[in-house]
């Protein structure tokens, strides 16, 4: 592709799992997003909590000041808390919504335009009745969100029986859960991670193509899933090149090309492309996400 990546995606950093000492919005908060705005490479970044009010503040006044599109992730939110917006337990479903409804306001406060989640974990006995919860959930959530402006709102897809083992999911049932959501919430969409793709045992096409028309954000990234016993086995999001990791160069582009083929990379309206990457051990977050950016370079060189 010759035409430069802005004209089809806006790309962006996950911010929080590139610095992941601030994923429960405590430590360098404003210091690792501020390197995120200085970078001109990016046109969004995606944050989660940030804990303290008055460094609150002076990150939204960064924010603002950035030019930057703004999107928070509540995942962080559910994942270090344990809770679970399926839970079959009425009091857990309870506590969820009302932590993810805390986010949104969060993120209204600070500018975002989109707000994503993730479902929980389930038994296989009571899958279908976790799958109802689920929407009833989501169905308050969008109301929710609505009621306070137009953010859109988005749940991350993940893998349902290796790591996080969430409920959403496989294709078909992530289909399923979008369409019944859509039913009443039009500002709701599914986001599709590279990285997750074979965590759940599905090419990219057999990912994709069923949810085509649901998918609202992309994440890019890596992962390990050939034996539990290599380092960053999992959803850990190592860097591209990582050992036995399942993504670089040539998967990417091929996630860039059914992107395209399926019209979510469009020039009318360029969507969000985010990295999601992480440091393993003592790697250093400035030269993963340099990493990350020759590795798209040169993917969508080949697209």
């Amino acid at each position: 592709m010759n035409a430069p990546l802005c004209n089809y995606m806006k790309v962006g950093l996950v911010h929080f799992m590139a610095f992941p000492e601030t994923m429960k919005g405590e430590g360098p908060v404003l210091e690792t997003i501020k390197k995120v705005v200085l970078d001109d490479y990016f046109t969004v970044i995606e944050i989660t909590t940030v804990k303290d009010l008055a460094v609150r503040r002076k990150v939204k006044s960064l924010l603002e000041s950035s030019h930057m599109t703004v999107a928070y992730a509540a995942q962080p939110r559910l994942l270090t808390t344990g809770l679970n917006l399926n839970d079959t337990n009425e009091e857990g479903r309870q506590r969820a919504l009302a932590n993810v409804k805390e986010g949104i306001d969060e993120a209204y406060e600070l500018g975002a335009r989109g707000y994503s989640f993730l479902s929980g974990k389930y038994d296989e006995a009571r899958k279908e009745e976790a799958f109802a919860l689920l929407v009833k959930s989501t169905n308050e959530i969008c109301a929710y969100a609505k009621s306070k402006g137009d953010m859109k709102i988005s749940l991350e897809v993940f893998d349902y029986d290796v790591d996080k083992k969430s409920l959403i999911g496989p294709a078909d049932l992530a289909l399923r859960y979008a369409q019944e959501v859509r039913k009443e919430h039009d500002h709701f969409g599914l986001m599709v991670d590279l990285s997750h793709i074979p965590l759940i045992h599905e090419t990219i096409e057999e990912s994709l193509l069923p949810v085509k028309d649901y998918i609202t954000h992309a994440h890019i990234g890596n992962c390990v899933v050939k034996s539990p016993d290599m380092p960053a086995y999992g959803d850990v999001h190592p860097r591209f090149g990582f050992p036995n990791g399942e993504n670089d160069v040539t998967e990417v582009t091929r996630y860039l090309k059914v992107l395209l083929d399926i019209g979510y990379l469009t020039t009318e309206n360029p969507p969000i492309v985010s990295f999601e990457v992480k440091p393993f051990g003592d790697e250093d977050p400035d030269v993963v996400i340099a990493n990350a950016k020759r590795t798209l370079n040169e993917a969508w060189a080949r697209v």
